[in-house]
C-alpha cells in the first residue's frame, strides 16, 4: 500500500509472484466495476505512449476509477518552464495514484521523491519499465505454465531497449537461459551481463536469430528504436537488420510463444500473426489486468 513502482530491480520475487496472482484473480473476477469508485489517476506522460497511457486508463475505468493528466507536454506548463518537481507535486492533490512516462533516466524516481501519493513508472528514458516487465512475465507464465528454467531469446535494439533491461533484471529471479541477439553495436549492456554473471544466470551472445530458434520456449522481439539513437548513421546501419520470417519457425519448439513489447515496425513478417507461436497482441492485453492489480495494490483497494 502506497508503494511506489519505479523499478523492476526494487522488487523481490516473492513480490513479482504476489503481483502475477493478483492479476490472475482480477481477469478471473466477474465483477470487478466498483474495485476503484472514488480513486483518481494521474497519467503524465511526458513522452509519447500508446499502449502503456492507454492500457492504464482502460484498467482504471474498467474498475470503476476516473483518470486525470496530458498525453502531450506541449499543452502543459512545463512549456512555461515549470519544473518536474513542481508539476507533480500539483497532482498529488488531485490524485491518489501517479502513472508517470519520461524520456530522461530517473525522473520517476524524482517524481516518487517529491510527492506523497505512489508513483507507477511507464518508462523512463532507457532506464526502466516496470510494468511492461510485469505484464511480459504475465504473458510467459499465461503460456508456458511457469517462468522457472525456461530459454529465452532476446532480439534487436537490446543497448538501448528499456524493455528487454528490466526483463533480463526480472529472469533472473527464476533462473532462465538467455539468449541475447543483436549486432554488436546494440549488444546487452556491460552492467546487465555482470548482473548476470553475479547472479550465477548463463547467458549469451548472438548475431543471427537462427542459430537459437530451435532451442528456446520464448522468442522477445523488439524494433530498433531510431528515437534512442545519439547518432542518426548508427540507426541507419541497422534498421530492419532483423526481420522474423515464416520459414525460420520451421524447427521451433512446439511450445514457442514470440513476444513483442510493440509498436511492431517490420521485425517480424504479419504472416506469423495467424500462426499458433504469435502472442504479441495477447501480450498487450495482459497489461489490462496486470496494471489493474497494481492500481488496486497501491492505492490500499487490495492487500497482502
Amino acid at each position: 500500500i502506497g508503494k511506489d513502482i519505479l523499478s523492476i530491480k526494487d522488487m523481490s520475487k516473492r513480490e513479482i509472484d504476489f503481483i502475477l496472482e493478483k492479476a490472475q484473480w482480477i481477469e478471473n473476477l466477474s465483477d470487478k466495476t466498483n474495485l476503484l469508485r472514488g480513486k483518481v489517476m494521474a497519467s503524465l506522460f511526458f513522452e509519447p505512449s500508446t499502449r502503456t497511457k492507454d492500457s492504464f486508463t482502460s484498467a482504471c475505468i474498467r474498475l470503476g476509477g476516473t483518470v486525470v493528466g496530458f498525453s502531450d507536454v506541449n499543452i502543459t506548463s512545463v512549456k512555461k518552464g515549470e519544473s518536474l518537481h513542481d508539476n507533480v507535486k500539483m497532482y498529488d492533490k488531485y490524485a491518489d495514484v501517479i502513472i508517470m512516462r519520461h524520456r530522461k533516466e530517473g525522473a520517476a524516481r524524482h517524481a516518487a521523491e517529491s510527492v506523497s501519493i505512489p508513483v507507477i513508472n511507464g518508462g523512463d528514458g532507457a532506464n526502466q519499465h516496470p510494468t511492461q516487465t510485469l505484464l511480459d512475465l504475465y504473458s510467459i507464465k499465461k503460456t508456458q505454465g511457469n517462468i522457472e528454467g525456461l530459454k529465452i531469446a532476446m532480439v534487436g535494439d537490446l543497448k538501448y531497449g528499456r524493455t528487454v533491461h528490466s526483463l533480463s533484471n526480472a529472469l533472473s529471479l527464476y533462473n532462465c537461459r538467455l539468449y541475447f541477439v543483436s549486432p554488436p553495436s546494440l549488444n546487452m549492456p556491460e552492467y546487465i551481463k555482470e548482473e548476470l554473471a553475479e547472479k550465477g544466470i548463463t547467458y549469451s551472445e548472438h548475431d543471427k536469430i537462427n542459430e537459437v530458434i530451435d532451442k528456446i520456449d520464448v522468442l522477445y522481439m523488439t524494433r530498433i528504436q531510431g528515437e534512442r539513437f545519439p547518432d542518426k548513421a548508427e540507426y541507419e546501419k541497422v534498421k530492419g537488420i532483423y526481420v522474423l520470417r515464416k520459414d525460420m519457425l520451421k524447427n521451433a519448439k512446439d511450445n514457442l510463444k514470440i513476444m513483442h513489447p510493440l509498436p511492431r515496425v517490420n521485425e517480424i513478417s504479419t504472416d506469423i500473426d495467424d500462426t499458433k507461436y504469435a502472442y504479441y497482441f495477447e501480450q498487450a492485453g495482459n497489461g489490462i489486468p496486470i496494471r489493474q492489480a497494481l492500481l488496486c495494490l497501491v492505492t490500499g483497494v487490495l492487500h497482502e
